[in-house]
């Protein structure tokens, strides 16, 4: 296997391995697993791999999990199929930064994600790392964080377009949880920036040290929370890969942010991804 960085801050390519021998071979597997961690997204070209093995490779990190709104292959639950098309217009709920669902009490351990049909130009995706993104904070910042904690809403982003009742019923299904606004990396111990776009509010923000008087609490708790949000958007924090079929991203989703770039409409963009049951952060 030979492992080649993208940028100085996030990604790296894998040349010489398929994902079917690694879905297989412990060895290989855990070498991969290493450069995850190091790299936090890994990318490979030329995997034209079976569904079966697909799945056989994510199960490797864990269990999975499927989607209550992107539909599933119907033969492999936790393949999720993000299928765009023409006739999907609107269809924009990943062209915004985001760690994958964040509205769980448990959020993704990682994902990946194969891309089946691409435009021939456009629908590249981004990384961030958000790892980098909380080391590089100022100081003062990361002391006015430490102790925050936040809500995270998918009635608020997938539900906001959803007949009223249809909204509600998600809500109850996925109550908005509550999660640090620096969360701990559970196998490297880093520390990690863990707001993003499905982020409603800070929960406990709203102390005599914050609030002085009239709209303070208000303006000062969404002025921090949105320049948080932004660090995601930092060039020097970011890796871009251009998909092409048989492409594979693997990512860290508990370090990371991505954007689905939807430069590309009308084309088709089909793509299958493997969510991968993660912790409660901490």
């Amino acid at each position: 296997m030979r492992v080649e960085p993208l940028t100085c801050a996030i990604g790296a390519e894998l040349i010489g391995i398929s994902l079917t021998d690694a879905g297989r071979d412990e060895g290989l597997f855990a070498a991969i697993k290493a450069e995850l961690l190091k790299h936090k997204v890994l990318f490979l070209r030329d995997q034209d791999i079976s569904r079966d093995d697909h799945v056989r490779f994510a199960r490797k990190f864990g269990d999975l999990e499927d989607h209550p709104v992107a539909g599933s292959d119907p033969d492999h639950p936790g393949l999720v199929r993000i299928y765009k098309s023409p006739e999907q217009p609107n269809d924009r709920y990943e062209n915004a930064w985001h760690t994958d669902a964040t509205w769980r009490e448990s959020p993704p351990m990682g994902c990946v994600l194969r891309c089946v049909e691409c435009p021939p130009v456009g629908g590249d995706t981004m990384w961030a790392n958000m790892a980098l993104a909380y080391e590089k904070l100022p100081q003062d910042i990361k002391d006015l964080i430490a102790p925050l904690r936040a809500r995270h809403s998918i009635e608020a982003t997938f539900g906001a377009a959803m007949p009223v009742e249809k909204r509600l019923a998600l809500r109850a299904q996925f109550p908005d949880p509550e999660h640090p606004v620096v969360r701990t990396h559970p196998e490297t111990g880093e520390k990690v920036l863990f707001v993003n776009g499905f982020t409603t509010h800070f929960t406990n923000y709203h102390t005599p040290a914050h609030v002085r008087v009239g709209q303070d609490y208000t303006q000062g708790r969404t002025q921090l929370l949105d320049y948080l949000i932004s660090q995601a958007a930092i060039p020097e924090y970011q890796v871009r890969w251009r998909w092409k079929p048989h492409s594979v991203a693997i990512w860290d989703n508990r370090a990371t942010q991505h954007y689905a770039v939807m430069d590309y409409p009308p084309c088709h963009r089909k793509m299958e991804r493997a969510g991968i049951v993660g912790d409660k952060p901490f």
